[in-house]
């Protein structure tokens, strides 16, 4: 079922595409790494990367794109860089669903123990 389906189905445990994450992020983990940023504010800035790239890979964009200038016209050289900015981005999307699938799961056991309190 597609998320915008069941978001008018059922709005009570599916959260939506910006809502922070309501629950513990520790809930159920013993030690979990924190996300962090590696290019700052002013490396993005400088760089004019466009909001929407403004990510936790940008970093690897930010290296990518010097590559592309530095050894332009023979860019296929950053193949390297390339693939590792694409898996980076990958990477962060399957963690970004499985966060969503973690709150939305936690929501239904929230009703579910809530009903039966």
């Amino acid at each position: 079922m597609g998320n915008a389906l069941n978001h008018y189905i059922k709005p009570d445990v599916t959260p939506g595409p910006d809502v922070v994450p309501s629950f513990d992020p520790m809930l159920g983990f013993e030690s979990r790494k924190q996300r962090v940023m590696i290019a700052t504010k002013e490396q993005m800035e400088s760089a004019k990367l466009p909001l929407e790239d403004r990510d936790y890979c940008a970093h690897k964009l930010l290296a990518y794109q010097s590559c592309r200038s530095d050894k332009f016209p023979f860019v296929y050289q950053c193949a390297h860089e390339k693939h590792d900015y694409l898996t980076c981005e990958y990477e962060d999307y399957v963690l970004r669903m499985k966060e969503f699938e973690r709150e939305r799961r936690l929501l239904e056991r929230q009703k579910r123990l809530d009903k039966h309190a």
